[in-house]
């Protein structure tokens, strides 16, 4: 007689949630870093030069392209917009998230937080001076710029910190369509700071797309540490 040696349901369950949740986190990373490396060597060529200044230039009036298009309230409210993006909004709501988690009991929500905005701050730093591209030159700069120009600080650590964050949230309310709506918000945050960036002539369109990619990276090494099988999922039968 034979016996077989079988799994509990619950724990084979919780395996194949686990497998699957890495196989989805490294492909998304995969993409991502792909991403990034294929406009970071496009740029560096100068491959994306004519359509980077084709789509700045769309944004300016034809006859002054020292004019963003629109109305004066439209430029003041992209740098509104930009400041939410920026590393003095991002780092109070950072500080302010990781002190509510911890403070709830959340220790590793709020590490994880922290891990990665710091990350993605400190990547987006290091890979600035790796590439040094110059800031567009087309057009006057309608916000006050002191860095090198790819990939864009402020969309890398905007999609950072808003994804992760939306991801936390998104843990704590139980109807789908709440979380959607949180990551619905997140996510129109994180196009209209990369836009306003273009807008306002402190970035190249390319920039914009690099730090997205950027930060999706750390985003998803995020969503893939705050998973959690539910309570008893993986436990005996």
């Amino acid at each position: 007689m034979t016996f077989r040696w079988t799994l509990p349901a619950r724990v084979t369950r919780f395996r194949d949630r686990l497998t699957g949740r890495i196989i989805a986190g490294f492909l998304a990373t995969a993409f991502s870093l792909w991403a990034f490396l294929t406009l970071a060597g496009e740029m560096a060529e100068g491959e994306t030069r004519s359509l980077d200044e084709r789509l700045l230039l769309m944004l300016r009036v034809a006859s002054d392209p020292g004019n963003p298009i629109g109305p004066r309230w439209l430029e003041e409210a992209m740098r509104d917009v930009t400041a939410l993006g920026g590393f003095t909004v991002l780092t109070l709501i950072t500080v302010t998230a990781v002190v509510a988690l911890a403070r709830a009991g959340r220790a590793r929500q709020a590490g994880v937080v922290a891990m990665v905005v710091i990350g993605a701050e400190l990547s987006s730093d290091l890979l600035k001076l790796a590439y040094a591209r110059p800031r567009p030159d087309l057009v006057p700069h309608g916000s006050y710029v002191y860095s090198n120009s790819f990939p864009s600080g402020h969309s890398t650590i905007s999609v950072a910190t808003y994804l992760v964050l939306a991801i936390v949230l998104a843990g704590l309310v139980q109807r789908r369509r709440s979380r959607a709506m949180i990551h619905a918000v997140a996510t129109l945050l994180i196009l209209s700071i990369g836009f306003s960036r273009v807008y306002l002539g402190v970035h190249w369109p390319t920039d914009v797309l690099a730090g997205w990619a950027l930060g999706a990276t750390w985003a998803v090494v995020g969503w893939f540490l705050l998973w959690r099988e539910p309570a008893g999922a993986a436990g005996p039968p």
